[in-house]
């Protein structure tokens, strides 16, 4: 910790460095929060501590072996990065997924969605010293895993998609089980909508911290459930639909308090709605192929592909130049643009506010990290490749 010197009629500012490793995030993070006594003043994030060069590597495989690279960027939302780059090479080679291959990559993408805000929660009620709340949700969490399991043979890298469509079939038995599944999680929804509402505690720690108005959200540019906390209707399975979702209308979880509580009570309410819309898909499940023929070498282009991942708009550009493997991979993540809230909310909050405000946006640092900025004698700047390259050899001598 560092102190600056002030005069004696002025309280002493201290920086305070929390990170790299730190109590309330279980993946690196470097903050720094300048306080006048508790109140916070000032705050700085460094990232990079978990870059992986995940899109570099991609360059130097085929389309087929990026698909079980990509989907390890996460492993709380592995499906939705398989399916964004799926998408994104499907539409450079147009081809069309069948309709069950789709209906199915849906089914997965919103039981991935309930699995990823329960074990949210979990993590939440564990910073505010709610571990009981976090042994219950992630025991709920084990019955999504177990499907995942029962479906694919996988609990955390479901390596459902494939480019074309699906490798696996749901057969009546899984069908079952998801159903059954869905009827669990919407009664333990509902009891802990009904928990984060009510449960005094809970409430002293999430109630009327770090309020976001709509236009305060709209100018940060967050989004997913911490844009929707704010009545902000940010949710790409409605502006822009894709696989089953252009047949099932989504409805939008808005709250309008734009504090923490509203943002458990959006993600709590989009689980409600990630059953009903699983219900849907099973009533109306086509029957089909699973798979379209998909060309070795994708033809040259570049395109976008975006979906809504459970932490909110997920980004892909893709480039190909016609061979049989990719020329640029460029991804953008929801956590990248939901951290440049947490700077600007913790300002003027207690220190003791600011585990709780980062962990309402839900942040993911592994699949975050995507350049380092160099500081060298004072100076900041970007590196390119080569230089990081000649970097690395020096060290190594």
């Amino acid at each position: 910790m560092t102190t600056q010197p002030d005069s004696a009629a002025t309280p002493k500012r201290f920086t305070i460095p929390i990170g790299p490793q730190h109590p309330a995030l279980k993946e690196p993070g470097f903050f720094e929060f300048t306080v006048e006594g508790e109140t916070v003043i000032g705050a700085t994030l460094r990232l990079g501590y978990a870059h992986r060069g995940i899109e570099k590597a991609v360059v130097s495989r085929t389309w087929v072996q990026n698909l079980y690279l990509l989907e390890r960027v996460c492993g709380i939302c592995s499906h939705i990065h398989s399916l964004a780059y799926c998408l994104g090479v499907e539409k450079l080679a147009g081809v069309t997924p069948p309709p069950r291959a789709q209906a199915i990559r849906v089914l997965i993408a919103e039981l991935e969605r309930m699995h990823s805000h329960l074990l949210w929660l979990g993590v939440a009620a564990h910073d505010a010293g709610f571990e009981t709340l976090f042994m219950y949700s992630w025991r709920d969490r084990e019955t999504i895993l177990d499907l995942f399991e029962q479906i694919s043979g996988n609990r955390v890298n479901h390596s459902i998609n494939t480019l074309g469509g699906v490798k696996f079939d749901l057969t009546a038995e899984q069908i079952v089980s998801v159903l059954k599944a869905v009827e669990l999680m919407e009664e333990r929804a509902r009891y802990y909508l009904d928990l984060v509402r009510n449960d005094p505690m809970l409430g002293q720690r999430i109630r009327g911290i770090g309020t976001m108005s709509a236009a305060e959200a709209h100018r940060m540019g967050v989004v997913g459930p911490t844009a929707r906390a704010s009545g902000v209707g940010r949710d790409l399975r409605v502006e822009a639909p894709y696989a089953a979702y252009t047949a099932i209308p989504v409805v939008v979880m808005l709250e309008t308090d734009g504090d923490l509580q509203a943002r458990f009570i959006v993600r709590i309410r989009e689980m409600f709605e990630s059953c009903r819309i699983i219900r849907v898909l099973l009533d109306h499940l086509p029957e089909g192929d699973l798979q379209a023929r998909m060309p070795r070498r994708i033809p040259e282009g570049e395109t976008i592909a975006r979906v809504e991942a459970p932490r909110g708009e997920l980004f892909y550009f893709i480039k190909s130049n016609g061979a049989d493997m990719p020329e640029r991979i460029k991804l953008r993540t929801p956590t990248l643009c939901n951290l440049g809230s947490v700077l600007a909310l913790c300002i003027g909050r207690q220190l003791a506010d600011i585990p709780m405000l980062l962990i309402g946006t839900d942040p993911c640092f592994s699949c975050n990290d995507r350049a380092v900025v160099i500081h060298q004698a004072g100076n900041r700047e970007k590196w390119t490749w080569e230089q990081f390259r000649r970097y690395g050899n020096e060290a190594l001598r």
